[in-house]
């Protein structure tokens, strides 16, 4: 899973077993309220599962289908809006039929997927583009409505690169939740504090070299990251001695499970 991102829906994943496993007698609940209680399944997502898998009649709207619906009703405005949003919910439970739903879902899935796409849209081929109210009008290109533009706000954070004569690097494995919950990464912490977390962490004196400085975008902030190479003569520093890090040979990186910014960084070490 490493370098896909989404981490929160591998730990929803397994989640999901095991309350389908403890508290469902391991049997995938057929109630579309239950489905929704399950870690990472929303509405849309829950309708779906039921409608494909069981052949109940739920509605769906994931981005494939409001791109269709924008495009097929002339629906303006950003569909993130809550309106806008709450406007294709009722023309997606208006157009699902009573029969064959399975059938639906996957066909208007696919038809945003495969046809109806964000850019190049072909239309020629579309089975339902008489229909189309943005076809009829010629402004396919401006549904759905675009997302306001939002500037990202910068943090910066430095990560110690810290080397030991074994060829091992110093590793630390994040909190369960948040930012590559779960995955190993680099020891991290605010600028203004690298001098006290060397004092803390590498008592003594080591030489600190700059490494080059890796900028990684996340969906709401941006991340700069500057890395600082600092090698130790023992193998041993109190992070790892206290249990909270690991020593990891740079020749086995590709075991663990580590942050693409972060491989980024190992890798020109190597």
């Amino acid at each position: 899973w490493s370098g896909l991102g989404y981490y929160s829906r591998a730990r929803n994943l397994h989640r999901t077993a095991q309350i389908i496993r403890d508290a469902h007698g391991a049997h995938f609940p057929e109630e579309l309220e239950t489905v929704m209680t399950l870690p990472g399944i929303g509405r849309s997502t829950a309708g779906a599962i039921l409608a494909i898998s069981r052949g109940q009649h739920h509605a769906i709207l994931d981005g494939n289908v409001k791109r269709v619906l924008s495009r097929f009703h002339a629906v303006e405005g950003w569909p993130g809006r809550s309106d806008v949003e709450q406007q294709l919910w009722l023309l997606a439970e208006k157009h699902t039929p009573q029969k064959r739903t399975a059938d639906y879902t996957q066909a208007i899935m696919d038809l945003g997927a495969t046809l109806c796409t964000r850019s190049k849209p072909d239309c020629s081929s579309c089975p339902v583009a008489e229909g189309c109210e943005a076809h009829r009008q010629g402004r396919i290109a401006e549904f759905p409505g675009k997302k306001p533009p939002r500037v990202l706000s910068l943090k910066e954070v430095v990560m110690p690169v810290v080397l030991n004569t074994r060829g091992e690097v110093l590793l630390e494995r994040r909190p369960p939740t948040g930012i590559w919950g779960g995955l190993w990464s680099l020891p991290e912490c605010e600028p203004a504090e690298l001098t006290q977390w060397r004092e803390r962490q590498l008592p003594g004196t080591h030489k600190l070299r700059e490494m080059e400085q890796i900028r990684h975008t996340f969906s709401h902030y941006q991340l700069l990251i500057q890395p600082f190479r600092i090698d130790v003569e023992a193998p041993l520093c109190r992070v790892a001695d206290e249990g909270s890090g690991k020593w990891c040979s740079l020749s086995r990186l590709e075991e663990l499970g580590l942050p693409a910014p972060v491989r980024r960084i190992l890798a020109r070490l190597e």
